[in-house]
């Protein structure tokens, strides 16, 4: 198990790699539009990614604020998520993978399945029209916030004790991450989903945080750049995001390592609930069909 985790975390130490130097050379040829970070955006990243550590997710809340901040247009909103969280995660990956026990080939067969799932969503999402992404995301939205009710209310499942599956429930694992990766482009998040889902498997919920953070390390760079290559992000976020964001999670991986998150939770389900009826009044206020000239993915 020792070496398979050292090929693991040597195959995305070279995926980070990989996504900084294709994200570097994008950036420079995209340097003209002047898009550089804000104070905001730093602290945005700091804070999400320091509460995404301990668990709580950071996709939810960073689309909240995005949406009532007004930050940038909606379309680019899944994108910015899935670029600029992409490497903080990659740290919480590194972490959790090494200090926590689970089954090798549990661990692989469901990263594997998610990173496949999330480059085929993000070709799906690039793609789609504005209206059809505040839909997704406002629909998203609401499911994080029934997730986080049901976490707060103690109705998740409990779990049980084992670090790996196999058979039938590690088909069933691979195929409902494949699914989770897929969605996650669109800015749901994986975490909550992918805890019920170690959970109703029987699994030690503490196993799922190398399962979800790796899943998330290797499924985001890839999607990732499938937004930047389309330009459907904002450049200056999601580098606030990124460089917020490390500290943030070495920060709470380290030093803070554990918080009472339940009256945070229910601070997260008020404010995802203010951005998704935003999100859903664009939607409905926005033309069904776009014209020619409208936003869009660039050929």
């Amino acid at each position: 198990m020792i070496a398979g985790k050292l090929i693991l975390l040597g195959v995305l130490c070279l995926v980070a790699l990989w996504f900084i130097v294709r994200w570097w050379l994008s950036s420079r040829a995209a340097a003209q539009r002047a898009d550089r970070p804000r104070a905001e955006d730093f602290a945005v990243g700091f804070v999400t990614n320091f509460l995404d550590t301990l668990g709580i997710g950071s996709f939810a809340s960073t689309t909240a604020y995005y949406k009532i901040r007004a930050r940038m247009p909606d379309e680019r909103i899944p994108g910015t998520l899935n670029v600029g969280h992409a490497l903080p995660i990659v740290v919480q990956a590194l972490v959790y993978v090494t200090i926590v026990e689970v089954g090798i080939a549990t661990l692989v067969a469901m990263i594997v399945a998610a990173v496949l799932g999330a480059v085929l969503g993000a070709r799906v999402v690039t793609r789609l029209p504005r209206r059809s992404i505040q839909l997704g995301m406002g629909i998203a939205l609401l499911v994080a916030a029934l997730l986080f009710v049901l976490a707060n209310l103690k109705l998740m499942p409990g779990g049980g004790s084992a670090l790996s599956l196999h058979g039938g429930r590690l088909v069933a694992g691979t195929v409902v991450n494949f699914i989770l990766g897929a969605i996650m482009t669109l800015g749901i998040g994986l975490y909550a989903p992918c805890l019920i889902l170690v959970s109703l498997l029987g699994m030690n919920p503490r196993a799922a945080f190398p399962i979800m953070m790796g899943s998330c390390a290797f499924l985001m760079p890839p999607a990732g750049l499938r937004f930047v290559a389309c330009d459907r992000y904002s450049l200056g976020a999601a580098l606030g995001l990124t460089l917020g964001g490390i500290p943030g999670v070495l920060i709470a991986a380290y030093i803070v390592k554990e918080l009472p998150l339940e009256w945070l939770r229910w601070l997260v389900v008020v404010v995802v609930l203010v951005a998704s009826t935003m999100m859903l009044r664009s939607a409905a206020r926005e033309p069904a069909v776009r014209s020619a000239g409208s936003p869009g993915p660039e050929s």
